[in-house]
């Protein structure tokens, strides 16, 4: 096969749907949604269901080593053209670049899938740039704030549904920029539709699991007028129900409201179009954030914004120190009320 260099992700998957595949992939980026959707595109087909049994294999980062990897890439199909290796959590692999000796010279019988999540493979090493000589390297980058609204009305008109602007809003605030949580939640809306259905407010309200009086966006609007006794009521409430409201999802939520405060900071004097426009937002939202300008300055949401990295690293693990979620985000609060 002829070289190939990175492609867009709708390139590469109008290659794969002409069952052009190349002998080692590497889906490495912030976004896991478009890494999981091409491999799972290619786990389904590029054998026959027939073939899987015997020619299709799932490993794990943290469970296999390069020499393993190497060992099953260099056998031979059983009565197929070719055999799939798809090597997930690969960013959880130790010997992850010794696989290079292994990708510059691919078998041409194997398709060696490496998806590597949440970040970019070390760009200090060469194994990307060996794999593009060999085969393709695809980037899956987090979509910019101001692109997913667009993105999550596209993809609805996809599965034949619209949604209003309220609940578009909604779903964006809540949900964050992660696409294969904003996918996965969905699914839960769409499970109950018909195509040519329109998704309403309270829709998302019920099925996303936002209760009316005591959620993040309750939460922010509490934070923006410093009322303390209101902020950590709605928190005692919330974590009664912790399932609908996890740790890291509504760090996303803050952390995305207090990045468009900061944004509306940069742009004062502009017309309210452009400041909507520019945030992601619909402009009948913009009413929520301009008093909350007032109460949070830049130097102080810099602040802010350097406290939920390091509470969103806390509620992953690291350096906890044994905290739950309900306590993690009680100490998270007291910080942005000081900040």
């Amino acid at each position: 096969m002829a070289k190939a260099a990175a492609v867009s992700f709708s390139d590469l998957l109008s290659l794969l749907k002409k069952g052009t595949f190349a002998p080692v992939y590497l889906f490495h980026g912030e976004e896991d949604y478009f890494i999981d959707l091409l491999a799972a595109y290619i786990e389904e087909h590029a054998l026959d269901e027939s073939e899987r049994a015997f020619n299709q294999t799932v490993v794990y980062g943290r469970d296999v080593t390069a020499s393993a990897i190497r060992d099953m890439a260099m056998r031979m199909p059983m009565m197929a053209p070719r055999q799939v290796i798809v090597l997930r959590e690969a960013q959880e692999m130790k010997e992850l670049y010794q696989l290079e000796g292994y990708v510059s010279r691919p078998s041409p019988t194997t398709v060696l899938v490496i998806c590597h999540k949440h970040k970019k493979v070390d760009g200090r090493k060469s194994l990307a740039r060996v794999i593009q000589e060999k085969g393709v390297v695809f980037e899956s980058k987090k979509l910019y704030d101001d692109k997913i609204q667009p993105w999550i009305q596209n993809w609805l008109k996809d599965q034949g549904v619209t949604i209003t602007p309220e609940a578009l809003a909604l779903a964006h605030e809540y949900l964050g920029n992660q696409l294969s949580t904003i996918t996965t939640q969905l699914q839960k809306i769409l499970a109950r539709l018909q195509k040519g259905d329109m998704i309403d407010i309270q829709m998302v309200r019920e099925s996303i699991g936002v209760a009316r009086d005591f959620n993040v966006f309750e939460l922010q609007q509490a934070l923006g007028r410093r009322q303390a006794d209101r902020v950590f009521y709605i928190l005692d409430q919330m974590n009664r129900d912790p399932k609908s409201n996890p740790l890291p999802m509504s760090i996303g939520s803050l952390a995305g409201f207090f990045i468009r405060l900061y944004t509306l900071h940069q742009l004062h004097g502009a017309r309210e179009d452009e400041m909507a426009k520019a945030i992601g937002i619909n402009p009948y939202l913009l009413k929520d954030y301009k008093p909350v300008l007032k109460t949070f300055q830049p130097l102080q949401i810099e602040r802010i914004l350097g406290l939920l990295h390091e509470y969103d690293m806390r509620s992953k693990g690291v350096q906890n120190r044994s905290a739950d979620e309900g306590a993690l985000l009680r100490e998270l609060m007291h910080g942005i009320l000081a900040a």
